[in-house]
Parts: C-alpha cells; structure tokens; sequence
C-alpha cells in the first residue's frame, strides 16, 4: 500500500523550513498577547500519532477544528469523549445512518477508532483562535497540509480521499487521480450539510473501492463509551 514513509522525519524537516517557522511565530505570538488558541498546542500534531499509517486506507479532509472551548483535540470532526458532539459530527453520524443499514448512532464524538483503522482526519488549517471559525487561514497551514497531500499521493496507493467542503476541495490537484479515489462534497457544517453531504453515501463507496482493490472496509461504528 505505501512506501515506508518516516513521518517524524517529514514533519522536522517541514518545521525548519522559513513559512513554518513565521507560522509557528504568529501562533505564539497570539497565545502571548492573551488569546485561546484551539486545540492545545500538545494536540496540534494529535493525528500523527494516532493514525495507522501501516495501513492508511481514507483521509477525511475538513477545514479547520472546532473554536469552543474543550472541542478541538487534534482530529478533525473529532471531540473527547465527555465533550458534547458538535453539529458538524451529528450530521457525519445522520449522513452514515442513512448510508451503512448497520451503522449505530454513539453516544460520543471521539473517532480514534477511525483513527487507528487507517483513516486520517485531517483539517486543512490545524489551530483556529477561540471564537473565530477560519481565524488562522492563510497563515500557512494551508502550505502545510498542502505538502502532507503530496506525500500522501506519492507514497502510496489506491487511497480514499474524502474532500469536504471548498477548502479541502482545493487539494483536489495535489492527488494523483490515477492511483486515488477522491470523493467531493459539502462540509457537513449545518449551513452546507443539505447541499449534498447528507446522502453523498462517501461512506459505502469508501468501502466498495476498498473490497474492490481487496483491502478491508471500514467497520464506521466507533465503540459506545
């Protein structure tokens, strides 16, 4: 499925270049002057230490994490298990209640179950400031996870790629199309979810494309906690 990628040696190699550092700067720069930055910076990188990279099947890409407070822990559309699911996550769980016959609504938000199956959930921008949905695009995140696509679709193959909405939709022409299946549509956010999310069915063509190419599918429901 994949090269052997050293993801520790990307990710301190990307931290030395100039745009990180000056992103890095204006990140700290906000926490100094006071404000709350989402999730905590030992969660920043969260979903490189959780997901199973030996077996990468999916990448779900959103925008950016959740801005209350307590949300954010460095998944994206995920939150710990005592936190409340937000709007975002229930409409994810309603689109696969409708698309997987078996899938059984949870009763919490945390996907590192997912996580540890192979799927990545990443966000296009990985921090936000407290209250402020976007607060931290273009300030080089966008570069960043740019360069994860890159390797991603160079490294290794017949990888599902969940784009939801526009910003993740950008990535579209960092994949090689030939070697990935990508799958567009709406943010399930409660302001796009009715614009195609709700009955995309990216949860069954995931699977289909998986058996197809004779990986396991998704097992989607996470264990009740």
């Amino acid at each position: 499925m994949k090269k052997d990628i050293n993801w520790n040696y990307f990710l301190n190699k990307e931290k030395q270049k100039l745009y990180f550092i000056n992103l890095i700067n204006k990140i700290n720069a906000d926490i100094l002057s006071g404000i709350t930055i989402y999730p905590d910076k030992k969660n920043i990188f969260y979903v490189f230490k959780v997901t199973n990279f030996k077996n990468l099947k999916v990448v779900i890409l959103g925008q950016d994490p959740y801005y209350e407070k307590n949300q954010a822990n460095g998944l994206a559309f995920s939150v710990m298990p005592n936190i409340k699911i937000p709007a975002s996550l229930k409409n994810i769980y309603k689109a696969l209640k409708f698309d997987i016959p078996n899938f059984k609504i949870p009763n919490h938000g945390y996907l590192l179950d997912w996580a540890k199956q192979g799927i990545m959930l990443l966000n296009t921008v990985l921090t936000v400031k407290e209250g402020l949905a976007n607060s931290h695009s273009n300030i080089g995140w966008e570069k960043f996870t740019n360069n994860i696509i890159k390797i991603i679709s160079n490294n290794y193959k017949n990888i599902v790629f969940l784009l939801w909405g526009k910003n993740a939709k950008k990535k579209i022409d960092f994949i090689n199309k030939k070697k990935h299946y990508i799958l567009t549509t709406s943010h399930p956010s409660p302001f796009s979810v009715n614009k195609g999310f709700l009955f995309c069915k990216h949860f069954s063509k995931t699977n289909k494309y998986l058996i197809y190419h004779k990986y396991d599918p998704i097992n989607w429901n996470l264990n009740f906690i």
